[in-house]
């Protein structure tokens, strides 16, 4: 695999194609869709990509049907293919620097993020091969002398939709289970961080992962995201994008009759009780709402804080907001805190966003546009899509800023009285995907977890993920799971084989539909 230093800290080629049958594909020049992906922190170009189009769609779903079809992945040993996973987590582990370094150039976001969230990211793979040497299939209890055995086989071509924001972690949640049940793969990444996902399908098939299993086709959703699709040779399309994109792709997705997740859009309320331990709140609460610039589906959003320890919080959750901001700069630098948005578009959202404030909403940090040089390295911001962690206080609960997701570094505060208002306030919402309780009271912490409406509720902590907790949301934040078993089973479907085990003078006796005597007719 032949590499090039285009930056001075990434391995990342000047040019990519599709991954399609095991290689990238070129074109000539002007022929298909270009993408130019920049470091939004400076603004520097790191490659090109070629978008798949739509005769590259149907050519890469192809292939991946006729590998389905002829079993060399689908119908192999599960032993084999858990084989086969387990060698790609320990090939991923050797390259998690690079891939860190690349992540955080094409997203802006901080290195030290990136170290940590990509060193996590084998054990997906190393979970799912564990269930496949581990899964039983069953036999069902079926009545009279019949033998019914449940197995679970894949659907066949599935595709996944994956975002910018956590590039490889995503693509990697959704990957492994589909992998592991025995499916033809095809990826689309973010037009705006593809880089890595390109780069893990040709690592995947270095490990063993035969190259009409797993194709990565970049592009934007309506030039390859659609034709995708509403390909119906794709059993299965998992998506993670807003919800306005969701429900127009689980339309598309319908009319095909075939299996649809959507992780989508989310507004996840921190809940912080007058009994919390006031540190770790606050620094919780920092971490759920300025991670990865705000930029996740679960970032803490709206920060609701009981009275009676209101302005103490406050207090110590402005001054962490100030050290956050302060400590801001190169996100390569490993001492940095917090980097970018994605790109100019997204970062003109946030602003106009915070400018349409209400006339009762009061800046307390942030909300302009970082320019200038960083105090902690002298990074120059203005190259860069940077945004300050920001604070606003006196929004109510029919504004936008409350409403609608920001996807910014972007949080609003509101005080609350008492537990039931506490819980309608965290309710307040048309989303349910993650929240956030900090209470020291195990009897509180449990009854409002279960009244709460969202798919992960976390208490006295955020945004904690593993391959085996499912990970998914309720009312507008999507359908279905990642993770777990339940990832596992949603690339798969049942299939029941039901075995006469009878004798045949059993079976003579036992059923004659269309016996000429009424009466001795039987069927059992």
């Amino acid at each position: 695999m032949r590499l090039i230093r285009a930056t001075r800290l990434g391995l990342i080629r000047p040019r990519y194609g599709p991954f399609i049958s095991g290689s990238f594909q070129t074109s000539e020049s002007g022929s298909k869709e270009e993408i130019t992906v920049r470091n939004p922190a400076t603004g520097q170009t790191l490659c090109t990509v070629t978008s798949a189009s739509p005769s590259d769609v149907r050519a890469a779903i192809h292939s991946a049907h006729s590998a389905y079809r002829e079993g060399y992945w689908s119908k192999i040993p599960v032993t084999v293919r858990s084989s086969v996973l387990s060698n790609l987590a320990r090939m991923l582990e050797e390259r998690i620097p690079d891939f860190a370094k690349v992540e955080s150039m094409q997203t802006g976001r901080c290195i030290k993020e990136m170290n940590a969230q990509l060193g996590r990211l084998p054990e997906w793979l190393d979970y799912y091969a564990a269930l496949l040497k581990t899964r039983q299939d069953f036999v069902a209890p079926t009545q009279g002398k019949l033998l019914n055995y449940v197995q679970r086989v894949p659907l066949g071509v599935v595709a996944q939709i994956t975002p910018f924001n956590h590039p490889l972690l995503i693509a990697l949640k959704k990957i492994a289970p589909a992998l592991a049940a025995g499916n033809s793969v095809i990826v689309k990444p973010s037009e705006l961080a593809p880089i890595t996902v390109l780069e893990f399908a040709e690592l995947a098939v270095s490990a063993g992962v035969p190259p009409d299993v797993i194709q990565v086709l970049p592009g934007s959703g309506q030039y390859t995201g659609r034709p995708i699709a509403s390909n119906p040779l794709v059993r299965k399309v998992d998506i993670t994008a807003g919800t306005a994109t969701g429900r127009a792709l689980g339309q598309v997705v319908g009319s095909n009759l075939a299996a649809y997740t959507a992780e989508l859009g989310g507004k996840a309320p921190i809940v912080v009780f007058d009994d919390a331990d006031l540190e770790s709140a606050v620094n919780g609460a920092a971490f759920a709402s300025f991670v990865a610039s705000g930029q996740t589906c679960v970032s803490g959003t709206r920060l609701i804080v009981q009275a009676g320890i209101y302005e103490e919080f406050m207090e110590k959750f402005m001054a962490k907001v100030e050290s956050i901001r302060r400590r801001m700069g190169d996100p390569i630098n490993p001492a940095s805190t917090m980097g970018t948005v994605i790109s100019e578009s997204h970062l003109h959202r946030i602003e106009k966003m915070v400018e349409g404030r209400p006339t009762t909403a009061r800046i307390l940090a942030g909300g302009n546009r970082l320019t200038g040089t960083s105090s902690l390295d002298g990074f120059d911001f203005s190259g860069g899509f940077f945004y300050p962690p920001t604070v606003i206080e006196g929004v109510e609960t029919h504004d936008e800023l409350w409403r609608e997701e920001i996807f910014g570094p972007v949080v609003v505060v509101k005080k609350f009285a008492d537990e039931p208002e506490g819980l309608f306030l965290a309710n307040a919402s048309k989303y349910g995907l993650g929240a956030g309780l900090w209470t020291q009271d195990i009897g509180r912490a449990h009854r409002l977890a279960a009244e709460i409406e969202a798919g992960l509720v976390w208490i006295n902590t955020h945004h904690r993920n593993d391959p085996s907790s499912p990970w998914g949301g309720m009312k507008e934040s999507g359908i279905g799971r990642e993770n777990g078993i339940e990832a596992l089973e949603s690339y798969s479907q049942s299939k029941s084989t039901i075995v006469n085990i009878a004798s045949v003078e059993e079976t003579r006796a036992a059923q004659d539909w269309f016996a000429e005597d009424v009466e001795g007719a039987r069927y059992g």
